[in-house]
């Protein structure tokens, strides 16, 4: 690309939480403004007044910016090129629509969305692409008149030239060729006075000024039509770059049944928002570093030609990954602090402090530490069948004699291993084997060492008795 100003937006519409495929194009947009020093703009396209909602607008803020995705101009702090909102820019859409009409290149379409829906019926039975068939195309002055006194509610359509070539170069897809023949004239405004998506969506490209648009390639289909409305008004064409839609793991589109779809819910999950931002920096986007990468490094490294054609493949798996790494990124004080509101309250800070060195290695979202909060301080331990069987199999001496061993602390509260393995005669997996599972009811988790560190000596002691009684 050559060296210019770069501009680019995110350009949502508030009628549901922030999609994860959204929030992707969120970063790529902001990832490339800011890796070029560029501007990144937030505009809200909320002309859907039966779907848009202020509380989706507020969350929608509120997602951004934990996201970390901050924006030099939106509808909650100005800039030069607004209002952002496109609620706001009737009367700057109503001058186009005016000069189009006034052209000849505008004009009414009375018809209804049963006779188009008919038409469209007609032209698929033919074995034919639907299109408008231009009925409202040719209306003379007077019969658009009549139909006007008649109460009749109309649309505006966008006249398509005929036998016109539309080609750009996609950042993601690279050279794109259409005709104009092959889709007919569109609604540029619906009949309630609104713009349309096609629209607002490229007149407000042009007039803030955006000089790349990265969005998910559903819209690759639009981008003519757009292309030829900002050719017919002389406004500046940005380029255009069309990512790879999310699919889930078996193929299919993301949904619900793939898991959490939505930023929120993430949020609501636990996972953090550099594990969140470094999976979406990785989908349909490729990078050679496989670190954990600060929105400052991706930023850096983010490069359209990296852009892929291939559908993405979004896994939690693989968010999980992410958000392991980003817990071993942190220092013992921030690991502390994650931790903190799922701790008991007033825990002594070096038992604290033993239960984030036991299980951070075994935890990945806040789930995981409520199971390991249970198990280490809960009243009651429930058991898995494996770990029951191979405690009732230790015997009743092992146990009694684990008992009286285990409440025995240095310093610095660690239990003495090497101590307890002498009182139980046992070494090796007979040893650790039933001690785990008589303390945690599994087989499996933190080393047995700071997890006994963090367990209260009463409780540990309690657990060992029961089997101690119980063989006996």
């Amino acid at each position: 690309m050559s060296v210019e100003a770069v501009v680019t937006r995110f350009a949502p519409s508030p009628t549901g939480q922030l999609h994860l495929g959204n929030a992707r194009t969120a970063l790529f947009n902001c990832l490339l403004a800011r890796g070029r020093a560029g501007r990144f703009v937030l505009r809200v396209e909320d002309t859907d007044a039966a779907r848009s909602r202020e509380s989706f607008t507020q969350a929608l803020f509120e997602d951004l910016s934990w996201l970390g995705l901050s924006w030099d101009e939106g509808p909650d702090r100005g800039g030069p090129h607004g209002p952002y909102l496109q609620s706001q820019r009737a009367a700057v859409y109503r001058g186009y629509f005016e000069r189009l009409q006034a052209q000849g290149l505008a004009y009414p379409c009375f018809c209804t969305a049963t006779e188009l829906e008919l038409a469209n019926r007609a032209q698929r039975a033919a074995g034919r692409a639907p299109r408008y068939a231009g009925t409202c195309r040719e209306l003379s002055p007077v019969q658009r008149d009549a139909r006007l006194a008649e109460g009749r509610r109309a649309s505006l359509r966008f006249r398509v030239p005929a036998a016109r070539s539309i080609d750009f170069d996609d950042m993601a897809h690279g050279p794109q060729h259409f005709l104009s023949d092959d889709f007919g004239d569109f609604i540029i405004r619906r009949e309630d006075g609104s713009a349309a998506f096609l629209f607002g969506n490229a007149i407000d490209d042009a007039l803030m000024g955006v000089t790349h648009v990265l969005r998910g390639e559903d819209h690759l289909s639009n981008t003519p039509r757009q292309l030829l409305l900002l050719d017919a008004l002389a406004l500046r064409v940005p380029r255009y770059g069309h990512v790879s839609l999310l699919i889930g793991a078996d193929g299919t589109p993301l949904s619900k049944r793939h898991g959490a779809t939505s930023v929120q819910e993430l949020r609501a999950a636990g996972y953090s928002p550099v594990a969140i931002c470094n999976q979406l920096f990785r989908l349909g986007h490729f990078s050679a570093d496989n670190r954990l990468l600060t929105l400052e490094q991706m930023a850096a490294t983010f490069d359209v030609t990296h852009l892929q054609r291939a559908s993405a493949h979004f896994d939690l798996h693989q968010l999980r990954h992410w958000q392991g790494e980003w817990l071993r990124s942190l220092s013992a004080e921030q690991a502390l602090a994650w931790l903190k509101p799922m701790l008991p309250e007033a825990l002594p800070a070096a038992q604290a402090s033993a239960f984030a060195a036991a299980v951070l290695p075994n935890v990945v979202l806040a789930e995981d530490v409520q199971q390991w909060r249970e198990v280490i301080f809960g009243e009651t331990l429930a058991f898995e069948a494996p770990a029951l069987q191979a405690a009732q199999a230790a015997g009743a001496a092992f146990f009694a004699a684990a008992a009286d061993a285990i409440v025995v602390r240095d310093a610095q509260g660690q239990v003495d291993l090497k101590a307890l393995r002498q009182a139980t005669g046992q070494q090796g997996a007979a040893f650790f084997k039933p001690l785990r599972a008589a303390l945690t009811g599994r087989l499996h988790g933190p080393e047995l060492a700071p997890l006994l560190a963090a367990m209260p000596p009463a409780r540990a002691r309690e657990r060992l008795l029961r089997f101690a009684r119980a063989a006996g």
